[in-house]
């Protein structure tokens, strides 16, 4: 666990600043990380994975809405890094979105500091590294944002929070995967599942050999506590269930939902959910927590951790809980369509989540946006949106357009499959400030995608296989569809959802699943407000310069000093109090590992 550290060096620990004036303002919290490689077994082998502070999966951002974030990176790898917030919408603030259509690459050996609000946002959400394939190998960690105290929860407050990773993972290098997706090679089967870094118990001796390290989940009796769950892998959906524990489903990604039990849920590349869980069994022995692979033929093993009741009376044994029919996608896709918004709750703002009425506004613009699998285009391999392969250009989009810089991008993104062959552009689509955007994924690859959404979280309308027509529209949910950022698309199927286009900036439109990411499968929204918009924020005092304003690079971007000593510059007043408290403190469950 975290530990208080002195003001003159601190790693991984929040500072509370509380702004002079009156005790109403937003306060600002600092971090300090160094991302590094660390030397790791997750599946028994030595590898080499990313942490940060030394820590893999890397230190939770614990904060509450509207408070500002400094987080200062220092990049220890042999390679650019960015650091991108999957899911934090950082309102009319894309320079600090971590892509490199809104930033430059933070050399090796150079930090940069990321400061934003998370403004008007609650949930579950978390970070990663968005460059070169960096991803697979860790470099991840979570984001929590509280609701404030004027504003309650529309669940009685849990005993205490859980946060679990789960992901698919290779005992390739970072460095081999990327090497083999641009070969054209495909991923193949992961090699195991982790949970929170750590590889499976030991439930079967044919599947998992000795020695492995994994995850025990120490918890009270009686007790409820709210289960984070993320899927931070690269390509794998995963059905996360607790053997004899129901999951009532409260949260997902920012948005309240109806309440529902699960036995089990399939949980997507990208996408984050919040369960509550009471431990209400007898604790005769200890309960197996499962993340399995879906729609994947694969004797390797599941991701198993152990959830250990205080009075337990032994190990954990026998058979994992029943998964789901391991190939059944109607099964997901209705379990999917389950999942409502809860309209009564209030979120960030006192007013219910359903009082913007989504279903009455006019839609502006339609996308509909198909994908295909890799293939050659000029000698390299490719995967396309709507015949495009989005080429990043040396100047990122978003510093381009504050120059006025021509010819780096184009916004003729085209709004539907064009019957021509497959190229390689920068194309952007051209978005309405303040427009009402209907897009429909149709996913014409063979396995599911996950699609997800820079600075927005959008509202999922509707999804069914077969290819979509204006007709499919009587079918969408235009009440209570969940907002939320990642949503995945079914092969041989589509998903519609709709977004209001009011957080100006250029926002990243991607798949989440890595090797379709890499080779192509993006592109961005330019948003501009047509008028002078003072709120939106301009560009940061310690912008990293590159490719077209390479020359308007003098010396490294700027490290926010978090000593004792001067404050950062932009926020420069006088400080009256200053707290130190550990990320997560007393409020957690006791965490360790085997």
């Amino acid at each position: 666990m975290p530990s208080i550290a002195p003001c003159s060096c601190i790693y991984g620990v929040l500072v509370l600043f509380l702004v002079t004036g009156s005790f109403a303002g937003d306060p600002y919290v600092f971090f300090d990380w160094t991302v590094s490689y660390l030397i790791a077994s997750p599946l028994g082998i030595k590898q080499q994975v990313i942490g940060i502070n030394g820590q893999f999966p890397g230190p939770t951002l614990n904060v509450t809405t509207n408070w500002n974030v400094v987080v200062n990176v220092k990049n220890d790898l042999d390679e650019p890094l960015l650091i991108t917030w999957n899911g934090v919408q950082h309102r009319k603030n894309s320079w600090q979105d971590g892509v490199l259509g809104t930033n430059c690459p933070i050399p090796a050996g150079w930090n940069w500091t990321y400061q934003f609000q998370v403004k008007d946002q609650i949930g579950s959400f978390f970070y990663f590294p968005s460059l070169n394939f960096q991803r697979s190998a860790g470099g991840y960690g979570g984001v929590i944002i509280n609701n404030r105290d004027i504003i309650p929860l529309p669940f009685a407050v849990p005993d205490a929070d859980v946060e679990l990773f789960i992901s698919d993972w290779y005992t390739k290098s970072h460095k081999k995967l990327r090497k083999d997706v641009e070969d054209g090679k495909d991923l193949g089967v992961p090699d195991g599942i982790l949970i929170n870094g750590f590889g499976p118990y030991r439930y079967d001796e044919a599947l998992v050999h000795g020695g492995i390290a994994y995850q025990i989940i120490n918890i009270e009796p009686g007790n409820t506590y709210r289960f984070r769950v993320h899927n931070v892998g690269i390509s794998t959906s995963l059905n996360f269930r607790i053997q004899n524990h129901n999951l009532l489903l409260v949260e997902t990604e920012g948005s309240y939902t109806v309440q529902q039990n699960y036995t089990n849920m399939d949980i997507h590349v990208g996408q984050s959910y919040s369960f509550l869980v009471t431990m209400d069994q007898t604790a005769s022995s200890d309960y197996y927590i499962v993340a399995s692979p879906r729609y994947v033929n694969s004797s390797k093993a599941s991701g198993v951790a152990i959830l250990h009741y205080a009075n337990s009376q032994g190990p954990a044994s026998g058979p994992l809980p029943d998964p789901p029919n391991e190939y059944d996608m109607y099964f997901s896709m209705s379990q999917a369509r389950s999942i409502r918004w809860n309209v009564s709750a209030g979120a960030a703002r006192p007013n219910p989540q359903g009082s913007f009425k989504y279903g009455q506004i006019t839609v502006t613009d339609v996308y509909v946006i198909v994908n295909r699998p890799a293939e050659l285009i000029d000698g390299k391999w490719c995967t396309t949106l709507n015949g495009i392969s989005y080429l990043t250009p040396s100047t990122p989009l978003k510093l381009a357009q504050q120059y006025n810089i021509p010819g780096v991008y184009k916004l003729d993104f085209p709004n539907t499959q064009m019957n021509r062959h497959p190229r390689v552009d920068t194309s952007l689509i051209n978005g309405t400030f303040k427009g009402f955007m209907e897009i429909i994924f149709q996913n014409n690859d063979t396995t599911v995608q996950s699609y997800h959404l820079d600075g927005y979280a959008f509202f999922v309308v509707g999804m069914d296989f077969g290819v979509w027509t204006e007709n499919s529209r009587g079918t969408y949910n235009k009440w209570d569809g969940v907002a939320r950022s990642t949503t995945q698309v079914f092969p041989g199927a589509w998903t519609a959802i709709l977004v209001s286009l009011d957080n100006a900036g250029i926002w990243n439109l991607r798949a989440e699943n890595l090797d379709s990411w890499y080779l192509g499968q993006e592109v961005y929204l330019s948003i501009m407000n047509p008028e002078i918009d003072k709120s939106e924020v301009p560009l940061p005092d310690n912008t990293i310069y590159c490719g077209a304003l390479s020359s308007l690079q003098k010396d490294q971007a700027r490290r926010y000093s978090f000593s004792c000593a001067s404050s950062p510059a932009g926020l420069s007043r006088t400080f009256l109090v200053v707290l130190i408290i550990t990320l997560y403190g007393p409020f957690f469950p006791h965490v360790t590992a085997s």
